[in-house]
């Protein structure tokens, strides 16, 4: 079975000026306390505007800098936009792409995700593809269709980086309803996304790009979550702004085997 330690994914969406993202680093670092030096790979993805302050803050500890989005071009007449050079500059080894709310509010389609991907590898680095259905996909039987649309879309001509891909598995029903997905229903839809990925990438690379669920992640199903066959991590949302509840997600995953394999569900 193959060995990919948890990732843990903070994305803090439109929360938090410079002075809060500041001090939320340093209440995390205080409560996570000896905690800290064994926690597993744990990115924070503040908004923009915080980027080069949690930049700063982050520096001799063992967090890694994350962007929510990214522009598909690397400069010129885009009002608004940040591109991928800008958050390499900043510090920023990964960005989240294709998130459930930039593809509802903002009108993103899988061309858009797609374009913003190579953006990302070109610069080095790491984005993380959100794919997931709605619950009347879900309801009418879509759902691996859904999947594997958004899957082959964006991974699109993405060149010999795919390999530093990772994907986010977002059932977009249980983003902030505080309804997570059930057991059953995540290793359905991680297993259905590791298949995809070997027949698009080959066995040897779709079996490494990690994998992770995001949908209401709290410190009372990550641990239910993590030992699911084909899940590597987990992207949160609203409970990575308390340093209480981020820092308990953070110890049970350390605590949680590198090659992780539900009791219901074997390899």
């Amino acid at each position: 079975m193959l060995q990919r330690p948890p990732l843990i994914v903070g994305n803090w969406k439109m929360h938090k000026t410079i002075p809060e993202a500041k001090e939320l680093v340093q209440q995390l670092t205080r409560v996570l306390g000896a905690d800290l030096a064994r926690i597993p790979v744990a990115v924070l993805a503040p908004p923009f505007t915080a980027l080069s302050a949690v930049a700063q803050e982050i520096k001799g500890h063992p967090y890694l800098l994350g962007a929510q989005d990214l522009c598909w071009e690397d400069q010129g007449a885009f009002t608004g936009e940040v591109s991928g050079v800008m958050l390499k500059d900043l510090g920023c080894r990964y960005v989240i792409v294709g998130h459930s709310e930039r593809r509802r509010y903002f009108g993103e389609t899988d061309v858009i995700v797609q374009k913003k991907m190579v953006a990302a590898l070109r610069h080095g680095l790491r984005p993380i593809l959100c794919i997931g259905e709605t619950w009347d996909q879900r309801l009418s039987g879509h759902t691996e269709r859904i999947l594997s649309l958004q899957l082959s879309e964006a991974l699109t001509d993405v060149g010999k980086e795919v390999g530093e891909v990772v994907i986010a598995y977002e059932p977009v029903w249980a983003i902030g309803s505080g309804r997570s997905a059930t057991v059953a229903q995540v290793h359905e839809a991680h297993l259905h996304i590791r298949t995809q990925l070997v027949a698009l990438l080959g066995q040897d690379t779709g079996a490494q790009v990690p994998i992770l669920y995001g949908g209401s992640v709290t410190p009372d199903n990550i641990g239910e979550l993590l030992p699911i066959h084909e899940v590597d991590g987990a992207l949160v949302g609203s409970a990575c702004l308390n340093p209480v509840l981020f820092a308990k997600i953070l110890q049970i995953a350390s605590a949680s085997p590198e090659s992780h394999q539900h009791p219901f569900f074997p390899a």
